[in-house]
Parts: C-alpha cells; sequence; structure tokens
C-alpha cells in the first residue's frame, strides 16, 4: 500500500520580537488543536500542494515558503501510513486571530476553524502528530 501524501504548514510570523506559529481550533472540538495540512492530490507535485493547502485552509493568500524542514513516515490513528512533508512558512502583515471556513471541500465542507498564534511548543496541546518537528521552530 503506498502511503498518502501529507503537506504539514508551521507558518511562522516575528510578533515583540518572538517567534509565533499558527494553530486552529476546529468547530469540532473534539478535532482538537490543529496546525494547517492537507493531502497531496494524485499527480500534484509537492511543493504546489502546500501552498494550495495553506490557501485552502486558512485563507492566506500572501506568505513565504520558506523551506521544507522535515519528511518522515507516520502511522495515523486509522492505521494508514502518511508520508509527512513539515514547510516552515513566514508571514508578516496578519490578524492576531480569525475564523475561515475552508474552500477544500470533502470531510471540512461546512466547518470553521478559528485561527490563533502560540509563542511556545507547550502554549497549546496539539493533536497527535501536528506537534512533532516544532522544536525546529522554537529553537
Amino acid at each position: 500500500m503506498k502511503p498518502v501524501e501529507k503537506v504539514y504548514g508551521y507558518i511562522t510570523r516575528l510578533k515583540d520580537n518572538k517567534i509565533q506559529v499558527l494553530v486552529f481550533q476546529h468547530s469540532n472540538p473534539g478535532a482538537g488543536i490543529q496546525v494547517p495540512k492537507g493531502t497531496v492530490e494524485t499527480g500534484e507535485e509537492i511543493d504546489a500542494a502546500i501552498i494550495r493547502e495553506m490557501q485552502e485552509e486558512t485563507g492566506l493568500q500572501k506568505f513565504k515558503v520558506e523551506k521544507l524542514i522535515a519528511e518522515d513516515c507516520w502511522k495515523n490513528d486509522d492505521g494508514a501510513i502518511h508520508n509527512r512533508f513539515f514547510y516552515r512558512i513566514n508571514v508578516t502583515d496578519v490578524l492576531d486571530e480569525w475564523e475561515y471556513q475552508p474552500t477544500g471541500g470533502g470531510e471540512e465542507s461546512g466547518l470553521t476553524f478559528r485561527y490563533f498564534w502560540i509563542s511556545s511548543p507547550n502554549e497549546a496541546e496539539l493533536v497527535r502528530g501536528h506537534g512533532d518537528y516544532l522544536d525546529y521552530i522554537f529553537q
């Protein structure tokens, strides 16, 4: 079985000389706090997928994909193997908090995400797997 390719965005900004990472809470509280991510579509390049997924999930249009910080293979709770790609992405002129309804369709259709920033890896408990490489950001 071929792994499912997933892209994760550690969207960062500098606020009061501190690095912050963008996270969100689903309108379904059981989904936990997450970082923006999504599935690479069939035939899509990883570099194109990270841009598309960040735009669809956050509504942000102006950001700079800095670099791939980690790639791994990971077993999801449902048993599926995910080939995960974690990117560092920088933004500058952005709100402190906002709500957004993702535009990618699928199981996120009709949901509202509440976005906010964290200033350390321990500030919010992210769902399993989402914070695996935050130490690369908060060094």
